[in-house]
């Protein structure tokens, strides 16, 4: 009896670790594609970033269009509403990387001259250019704490959201940290953190041997 209780669990544990590997594997696939379409512009990414002072960044403009788009759409880099102030305004995945690499530049140079880390200037590229004074009031280094507090506190009622109205978000990080949420006109708070992690992605994608 022992001896078959013993069999059926380890069925059930092999077919688990398949459903894993299956699973996994889709994930990893899709992964791979999506880098590749980012990929494509890696050349256009390089002259841009060249031209407004700032290649050295090229693997963090990279990862914004990874986290913004996949690389499946034309404006990018959602640069539309830093350019004209609207979305659906860029008519070219070449001025999408003209305009977010302009803001992105913008942003750092505000966050260097402030003495704040490079990750506020990627969190200010999604908040606005405000989120840096907040920063270097606090420390100069961006955290997910600092950056949820600037999205309730700020942000979101600046906007008009004066209740702390939150919305689901399911982002793995997200779900990791608060079970998925975000503020309603809050921006991303966790913005930064997933630029960071889609870098980590993209080298490890890269690197792979197939």
């Amino acid at each position: 009896m022992k001896r078959k209780r013993k069999s059926v669990i380890f069925r059930l544990l092999m077919l688990f670790l398949l459903i894993v590997l299956i699973i996994g594997g889709r994930y990893l696939y899709i992964l791979k594609k999506q880098v590749e379409e980012v990929n494509k512009w890696q050349e256009t990414v390089g002259q841009t970033t060249e031209e407004y002072g700032i290649s050295e960044y090229g693997g963090i403009v990279m990862a914004i269009i990874l986290t913004e788009t996949k690389g499946n759409h034309i404006d990018l880099m959602q640069s539309s509403e830093s350019k004209y102030g609207t979305t659906n305004q860029i008519t070219t995945s070449e001025e999408s990387i003209h305009s977010g690499v302009a803001h992105l530049a913008e942003v750092i140079n505000e966050s260097e001259s402030q003495g704040t880390d490079i990750w506020t200037a990627v969190q200010a590229y999604n908040f606005g250019s405000n989120y840096i004074s907040f920063i270097s009031e606090r420390g100069n280094k961006n955290t997910i704490d600092l950056a949820e507090e600037y999205s309730r506190d700020v942000l979101a009622p600046m906007l008009g959201n004066n209740t702390g109205k939150q919305y689901r978000y399911m982002n793995p990080q997200a779900f990791i940290r608060n079970r998925g949420y975000l503020y309603e006109n809050g921006g991303n708070f966790f913005y930064a953190d997933i630029v960071k992690w889609n870098m980590s992605i993209m080298k490890m994608i890269d690197n792979l041997p197939f």
